[in-house]
């Protein structure tokens, strides 16, 4: 069983930036790959972001050159930066893994002025 803890979010104005981050614990070992999906009110859950195992990463086309997902494999932390944030980038954040499946608690971002 995999253990997943994300913070980071928070209320930022339109064009700015935050970085999620999300540390695994426990079966760690044999997830394939990490990810970050999102949920907006009324809106069907999106995945934004994929990195595998091997360092491979994947972007939902709304979010390419403005959000970067890493991993330090040294801490069990993987990273969402998000910078040029619009409005429409609010959501609740999950941090979710493959091979074990598990998921975070969620974390809300707001981008509002």
């Amino acid at each position: 069983q995999v253990h997943l803890a994300e913070s980071g979010g928070g209320l930022v104005q339109p064009g700015g930036s935050l970085r999620l981050s999300c540390v695994a614990s426990g079966n760690i070992f044999n997830i394939d790959a990490m990810g970050w999906f999102r949920q907006a009110p009324g809106k069907e859950s999106e995945l934004v972001a994929t990195i595998t195992s091997g360092g491979s990463t994947h972007y939902t086309d709304s979010v390419k050159g403005r959000f970067t997902i890493s991993r330090d494999n040294a801490k069990n932390t993987v990273h969402l930066q998000m910078n040029k944030l619009k409005p429409e980038d609010t959501a609740i954040y999950y941090c979710t893994s493959w091979g074990p499946r598990s998921w975070g608690q969620g974390t809300q971002v707001t981008v509002s002025s």
